[in-house]
């Protein structure tokens, strides 16, 4: 049964996504729909190239559609300027990628802490150390990427999405640059924070048994999305 609208992290409506070219353009996806609730794991599968990545910027606030509509926690993207959407994300949204994407040049503390600043809270240093902590970075706290392992790496850009404390967080393939045993102790992590926190999970993969640990699977082939 639905819950009520109010619930929805997310919503969208008739996606459509077309990449300009010769003979009318490169059609990704067509009239996708996509309902997120508040606390609510969902996984996309697809092969690659299938539109996944592109799926999740567009959910995101990263790129517009060709048509179609995003709601994001009752904000009509359509109906925002970037800086209105750049402030939505930094305010309600966390992502964990393949790449990591922490910056190099800052040590494990300096990564998490500056995600907590951009946001405006009020005690950055004590809360990034928390959460380092709390993914079992103890003694990592002033290590920079080069210094770490992948799955180090990795559990600095959970303590990251984490620590903002985000209404959604979009994973994109966040176990791709790991071993087995690293990735499956990541996204036993992943899951746990997950749900402590109640977070809204969109988990992009290509990884069947990944996505059977999601409350609802989706595929996207052939540009359309359907539920697994």
């Amino acid at each position: 049964m639905q819950t009520p609208e109010s619930n929805a992290v997310l919503m969208a409506t008739d996606l459509n996504k077309t990449f300009p070219g010769d003979n009318g353009g490169l059609n990704i996806f067509n009239n996708i729909s996509i309902r997120a609730d508040a606390g609510e794991s969902i996984a996309i599968l697809g092969s690659s190239g299938a539109g996944k990545s592109t799926l999740l910027s567009i959910l995101a606030g990263l790129d517009e559609p060709s048509q179609g509509n995003v709601v994001l926690l009752g904000k009509s993207l359509s109906g925002l300027d970037e800086e209105s959407r750049a402030e939505l994300r930094s305010n309600h949204i966390s992502f964990v990628f393949q790449s990591f994407q922490l910056l190099p040049e800052l040590s494990a503390l300096d990564n998490v802490q500056l995600a907590l600043e951009i946001q405006g809270h009020s005690e950055p240093l004590k809360q990034a150390g928390y959460w380092l902590n709390r993914v079992g970075l103890e003694q990592r706290h002033h290590h920079t990427p080069a210094q770490m392992s992948g799955g180090e790496q990795q559990r600095v850009a959970i303590a990251r999405a984490f620590a903002t404390e985000p209404s959604l967080l979009f994973a994109d393939e966040p176990t791709g640059n790991l071993d087995d045993k690293t990735g499956t102790e990541i996204i036993d992590q992943l899951f746990e924070l997950n749900q402590q926190l109640n977070t809204t999970l969109i988990l992009i993969t290509h990884d069947a048994s990944l996505a059977q640990r999601c409350q609802r699977r989706l595929q996207l082939h052939n540009g359309q999305l359907l539920e697994l």
